[in-house]
């Protein structure tokens, strides 16, 4: 064998040790480390923590320090939180590429879960002056499966509106921010547009459907029977029973799609968009490794040959979307939609009846 042969040989034999090795680096799981303690005269709290990744069965309830809030933090006694997809991909740490992206390789970073809160200002730091004790508020931040949380002031985090409840307000930050950017923001939504709410039954699709209503839009939405005459009552203008018959067969052309499901190609989706619209990517199959990329990635390679735009992008949690949305339940626009209740305690449940993909609206965690 020529000499050049075997420096290719090598190579290739280096590079496939080298991939081989990145995907072991990437995917294995450590062991599951014992929680800290709470030192002497600290005060505690309950609060659900994952210290290795797995199923819900990683979830524990355990005691640790009550947060102190900083010099611009407020307090918050947390009366009611939300369970979100985000979090069981933490939980599980996939698709793989989120521990390079800072959930921790190996081992979760962070060991707090949950997002969607809502409660009550505890206490305020000395720089405080949006917010004072007795105040309601809810927002978006990691530890929201906990009793207490610190939360800088100038982050996510708004009042509630005197006619919503906790459990209401729980139930929004991260489906109704994602809702509403991308409608306004991704989707450039103007009145009088047709669109389409692939998914129109989960947490973004209610919050999805109620805001493009609010934004003058023509909705319609796609779910199972069960879920039809939900949708019809959020405000949508014609509900697909994907059961039963496929959006993508109806004469119906749509200005903006918002997929929160992913089960047609985007090229299929072409057949019922207007020349110039666009199709948001939210939700799509699940996966360890490329599944979930594969439709952004398909999303690159086909707008630049088709009229349409097809996108993807990651919410972000905006103080002043949180405020907008406040203001559409306080005006009796959106209404969340709670499907079911656990309680702290039970937060593996509810993560586990998160990943059947059949909750109908919200799942919400009552603080006790």
């Amino acid at each position: 064998m020529k000499l050049r042969y075997k420096i290719a040989l090598g190579l290739l034999g280096c590079l496939v040790l080298a991939v081989g090795w990145a995907a072991w680096y990437m995917s294995h799981d450590g062991e599951c480390l014992p929680p800290a303690t709470v030192k002497d005269g600290e005060l505690s709290m309950q609060a659900i923590q994952y210290r290795c990744y797995g199923g819900p069965e990683v979830l524990e309830t355990v005691t640790v320090a009550r947060p102190e809030p900083g010099e611009k933090e407020i307090l918050v006694r947390i009366e009611a939180a939300a369970v979100n997809p985000l979090d069981w991909h933490y939980m599980r740490g996939t698709p793989y590429v989120m521990r390079l992206m800072g959930a921790g390789v190996g081992a979760p970073a962070d060991p707090r879960m949950g997002v969607d809160y809502s409660g009550v200002v505890e206490a305020v730091g000395k720089g405080v002056q949006l917010f004072q004790p007795g105040d309601r508020v809810f927002g978006g931040r990691s530890g929201a499966y906990a009793q207490y949380m610190a939360v800088a002031e100038d982050s996510g985090v708004v009042s509630i509106p005197q006619n919503i409840s906790f459990e209401q307000s729980a139930a929004v930050p991260i489906a109704g921010v994602t809702a509403l950017q991308a409608l306004r923001d991704v989707g450039k939504l103007k009145p009088g547009q047709k669109v389409l709410v692939n998914g129109a039954s989960g947490g973004v699709g209610t919050f999805a459907v109620q805001i493009a209503k609010a934004m003058g839009a023509e909705v319609h939405g796609v779910c199972s029977t069960r879920n039809v005459e939900r949708v019809l009552s959020l405000g949508a203008d014609r509900v697909f029973d994907y059961k039963k018959e496929s959006y993508l067969d109806s004469a119906e052309q749509y200005d903006l799609i918002i997929d929160n499901v992913g089960n047609h190609s985007l090229l299929a989706n072409r057949a019922v968009m207007t020349r110039n619209a666009t199709l948001v990517i939210v939700g799509g199959p699940d996966g360890k490794w490329l599944g979930p990329l594969m439709r952004p990635i398909g999303a690159m390679i086909i707008s630049p040959f088709v009229d349409q735009s097809f996108r993807m992008f990651i919410a972000e949690m905006k103080k002043d979307d949180l405020a907008a949305l406040a203001e559409l339940m306080a005006d009796g626009k959106v209404h969340p939609v709670i499907d079911r209740h656990f309680s702290l305690v039970d937060v593996p449940e509810a993560i586990r009846y998160s990943e059947t993909g059949r909750a109908r609206g919200k799942i919400i965690i009552d603080i006790e």
